[in-house]
């Protein structure tokens, strides 16, 4: 795969494994880390960063099972300070975590370089075009909700084919696509758990791998912890998705996990 070229800096696919630290500018966040004031955001990308973060997500919407949808002028008023102070004090590429159009776009305008899109361009057909427009990179995930189940990989490739078709009828470069599984949205606790253990057979999509299992339900399930408790299993989570492939590993406990990066890399890509 090609190298991603975003915000000055260059991602060699294979080289390691990248982490994308989370910023949930949400009350109501299911891993009970989100913040509410510019600054506080602004404190943890700077603490991420120092701690070698190599993206920073940003959202306003919580997305965990049962939540209510966020009105676009409520999101707006959420991530638009956030990413613009960001962007202004740390020199790190931002996505943006939305499934609006709208939003995304006034987050790129704002100095958000990615868009993540939960729902892999399905939600809002203008998704696609707009990432082609500003020729943003996007990781475009595959959720399960609402769609019926059979095979785990074959669900996941399905859905990522239907994405991928779309960004190409966009005129978005598949070299900019970033594919994300959608661990914990839509899957049962077993199909969740199927999912990590056959990670590997997801890489004939032929695009890089971004996976979240930070403190998710799952990691609770198993282990019978609340949360703030899951910070061991999801590094178990981490280091399982890096010796299958995984590219990029989306988490909230930046500095904990950047060590496991380095770990786990060390033994799957043999780097001393």
């Amino acid at each position: 795969m090609k190298p991603l070229i975003v915000a000055g800096r260059t991602f060699e696919w294979g080289s390691r494994t990248f982490l994308m630290a989370v910023i949930n500018v949400t009350p109501d966040s299911f891993s009970g880390d989100g913040v509410t004031s510019v600054e506080q955001a602004l404190r943890l990308a700077e603490r991420f960063a120092a701690a070698g973060a190599d993206f920073v997500d940003i959202g306003g919407e919580s997305t965990r099972p049962g939540s209510d949808p966020l009105g676009r002028q409520q999101e707006l008023e959420r991530v638009l300070p956030v990413v613009e102070a960001i962007a202004a004090r740390i020199d790190i590429p931002l996505s943006i975590d939305t499934y609006k159009e709208p939003v995304a776009r006034a987050a790129l305008d704002a100095g958000a370089d990615i868009v993540n899109d939960i729902w892999g361009f399905r939600h809002d057909e203008a998704m696609a075009p707009l990432c082609a427009e500003r020729t943003a990179p996007a990781v475009v995930m595959h959720n399960q909700r609402g769609r019926p189940h059979g095979d785990v990989v074959g669900d996941v490739l399905a859905g990522w084919r239907e994405s991928l078709d779309r960004a190409r009828s966009a005129g978005l470069d598949e070299e900019l696509v970033i594919l994300d599984p959608g661990f914990g949205f839509g899957w049962e606790v077993d199909e969740n758990l199927e999912m990590l253990a056959r990670l590997g057979e997801l890489r004939v999509a032929g695009r890089p791998i971004l996976l979240g299992t930070s403190r998710k339900s799952t990691l609770g399930a198993i282990t019978g912890r609340p949360v703030e408790g899951r910070l061991a299993a999801t590094a178990a989570t981490v280091a399982l998705a890096i010796t299958a492939g995984a590219d990029i590993v989306r988490v909230h406990d930046v500095e904990f996990m950047a060590d496991v990066c380095r770990m786990a890399d060390a033994v799957a890509r043999h780097r001393a």
